[in-house]
């Protein structure tokens, strides 16, 4: 295997919106506020840029194809802008681009920044959206994000033998615990507190998935800035630096949606790009080395299933660590420090680079008591775009120095 860019790309600033609904900002004024407290955090100005990557998804709303409309509203010094998509990954494929660009010497600082104004396109997740094309409301009307994703949970019931009441009541902490955490979020969109009682009782969207167990429509922008650690300790001698230790992404090719073999409960390409990434890390023991982790919980079974495909929960042990307080901002693992797309939502473009946002802050301490997590080593960060049998997963993971 490559040896990877771990330790090679420090990050030197970032900045993040409130997420929300953003009626009264374009998607050029969200990308100017996240790029604004980046420059102002990394200590440099907008001329030190080199290179930038954009992420977005649904570009027919305020961004546009190409890099034109955001390079123009950044008014960014004719630069090169890559705009990127890849599903709810895209945000994370932003920063890989601008990492990759730093390690491998094609700059010496570059930006990675996310946007999606999704509140604008009218997209709920729900039937006859015409947001991914008009084919959709043909042919796929009753395929939706909430009825693919809940299938996850009769499979993984059904394979370790576990009553679906007992599932339900796992998942209800999960949208539980994150409510907790992004009420205490001045960036997250939802910020009440709910009880379990709110969440059991909630109106069903696909079975067992409640209302609370959805994540929300937001609009929202966040931006990254890299480097060199030999630059990083010029510009900031004093500060700890936030490293790089691991960038991966796995793509599905048809092992799930075409053959017989998956069984439905576990998303094959977290498997497949978190071993990589923690090759890449030096991380031999995720459960016992991971200090906290942003997953993509677009649905509460989401998460359950992810904590075994990291490897972190046991095969059919998720329910257990989750109901036993494991992922809670206290346990041993914090899970949605910040609330995740269960508080924030999800302005797909976005969405990744929140979630280093959080890792980033969390690892040089900023946060105040009742948020932080305590001595954070390693933090982690999941994306998941596309539908269980047939999707985009990337896997970062950062640690201080």
């Amino acid at each position: 295997m490559a040896e990877g860019i771990r330790d090679k790309v420090v990050i030197l600033g970032m900045g993040c919106t409130r997420f929300g609904e953003r009626w009264d900002m374009s998607g050029g004024d969200l990308l100017v506020e996240s790029l604004t407290e980046a420059l102002q955090d990394a200590g440099i100005e907008k001329k030190d840029l080199q290179a930038a990557w954009l992420g977005v998804h649904i570009d027919e709303i305020n961004i546009g194809k190409g890099g034109t409309y955001a390079s123009t509203a950044m008014h960014l010094p004719l630069i090169p802008v890559s705009r990127l998509d890849n599903f709810c990954a895209s945000g994370t494929e932003a920063f890989r681009g601008a990492a990759y660009g730093v390690a491998s010497g094609a700059c010496d600082i570059a930006l990675a920044i996310g946007v999606e104004k999704l509140k604008d396109t009218g997209y709920g997740g729900l039937p006859d959206s015409p947001a991914f094309g008009q084919e959709m409301v043909m042919i796929g009307p009753n395929a939706t994000a909430p009825g693919m994703f809940a299938q996850l949970a009769t499979a993984y019931a059904a394979k370790h033998k576990i009553s679906m009441d007992r599932v339900k009541e796992a998942i209800t902490h999960v949208s539980w615990k994150s409510h907790q955490n992004g009420a205490k979020n001045p960036r997250a969109h939802l910020r009440k507190a709910v009880t379990k009682e709110q969440i059991m009782g909630s109106p069903m969207v696909a079975y067992p998935l409640g209302l609370f167990d959805c994540c929300g429509v937001s609009d929202g922008s966040a931006a990254a800035i890299v480097c060199t650690p030999e630059i990083a300790k010029k510009l900031k001698p004093n500060d700890p630096l936030v490293k790089v230790k691991a960038l991966q992404v796995a793509v599905s090719s048809g092992e799930e949606a075409m053959y017989d073999k998956w069984d439905g409960a576990s998303v094959l390409t977290t498997r497949a790009a978190s071993k990589r990434a923690y090759e890449e890390a030096g991380i031999k023991n995720p459960r016992e080395e991971i200090s906290m982790m942003e997953v993509h919980d677009c649905f509460s079974i989401t998460e359950l299933c992810t904590m075994e495909d990291l490897w972190i929960s046991p095969e059919g042990g998720a329910p257990e660590d989750i109901l036993g307080g494991f992922y809670d901002l206290d346990g041993q693992i914090p899970c949605q420090p910040d609330g995740g797309l269960k508080c924030f939502g999800h302005p797909i473009g976005a969405s990744g680079i929140r979630m280093i946002f959080e890792m980033y802050n969390q690892l040089l301490g900023r946060w105040p008591e009742d948020r932080a997590v305590k001595d954070p080593k390693f933090g982690l960060t999941h994306n998941l775009g596309g539908v269980p049998n047939n999707n985009v997963c990337s896997i970062a993971i950062f640690g201080v120095d």
